[in-house]
């Protein structure tokens, strides 16, 4: 970690680079260690510039809205990028395309795209994440996922240099793509189809109102924590983890949702390893009770 350099950097711009910054209250599960640096860059200027100077040197991670990650307790020996308001502006283009930032969030999108009568983005309305990360992942509910809707992505590389990737050279899977790993991404547009209000708003009623019978919310959980392993089973994951494991099983304080087992808790103050005991313990139990190897959709930082 060169952190002389570092701190010069952050002597020259506006944006915020603090150093040993603490990730617990980054993320849903609340659970975290330090970062070496925490970098939120006040324009794309200053992101730039960060990449071009640390962008092959240093191990980065990219934080949205933290809603779908597990965090190590240990220091992160690298600089979480955390993109601030100033990549968060959504605007309609005249051809009804919407154009979002990708610190924008998924509800936010689907908000300004009932304000413009277009319809076709409100399952954003129920993924609590960012359009970052919703590009990262081709995040859906509802049958519909972020690929249905996409026109394009701008991103930036390690070194700095940002370009516009049009849909259809993109290569979606269920909950990924082939986009690198090391690709950052900067904005994103998207198209609907003109609808009028009243009945956007009642098809987002409908949704939320499924998803908030179905889910648990004002807790401290990751989301979705396996995918569906849809290439092995029609079986929803929350099925067989049902048939699989004693609902009532704990390590610490993480604990299984009542209201959704797919969905893992951290009633109080568990830690990292108590959270991931938990999620190898299920799965393996799935693995052993139905021969299917379920995989995380939750992102594990080690």
């Amino acid at each position: 970690m060169q952190i002389d350099k570092l701190e010069n950097f952050s002597k020259q711009i506006k944006g915020k680079l603090i150093f040993n910054y603490n990730l617990k209250k980054t993320n849903w599960f609340n659970i975290g260690g330090k970062t070496k640096a925490y970098f939120k860059p006040e324009s794309l200027n200053e992101l730039i510039s960060f990449l071009k100077e640390f962008g092959k040197t240093e191990k980065l991670f990219i934080l949205g809205a933290g809603s779908n990650i597990l965090i190590n307790d240990r220091i992160f020996n690298g600089v979480v990028i955390k993109l601030g308001k100033n990549f968060s502006n959504i605007s309609l283009l005249p051809n009804k395309t919407i154009v979002a930032g990708s610190a924008a969030s998924d509800k936010s999108l689907s908000s300004f795209a009932l304000e413009n009568n277009i319809s076709g983005l409100e399952f954003l309305s129920c993924i609590p994440g960012t359009i970052g990360g919703g590009l990262r992942m081709n995040s859906g509910c509802f049958n519909k996922e972020f690929k249905d809707v996409l026109v394009s992505v701008q991103a930036i590389d390690r070194i700095g240099k940002v370009s516009t990737i049009p849909v259809s050279e993109i290569k979606f899977s269920y909950r990924g793509n082939n986009l690198h790993k090391n690709l950052i991404f900067l904005s994103a547009s998207f198209k609907g189809e003109i609808q009028e209000k009243k009945k956007i708003q009642e098809y987002m009623d409908v949704i939320k109102n499924k998803k908030d019978h179905a889910q648990p919310t004002k807790i401290k959980t990751g989301g979705s924590t396996f995918k569906n392993p849809i290439k092995q089973t029609d079986q929803k994951v929350w099925e067989l983890i049902k048939k699989s494991v004693s609902l009532d099983t704990k390590f610490g304080d993480a604990e299984i949702s009542k209201k959704h087992c797919n969905f893992f808790v951290n009633k109080n103050n568990a830690t990292f390893e108590d959270m991931k005991k938990l999620i190898e313990f299920v799965k393996e139990k799935v693995k052993l009770k139905t021969g299917i190897n379920i995989e995380t959709e939750i992102e594990i930082i080690q």
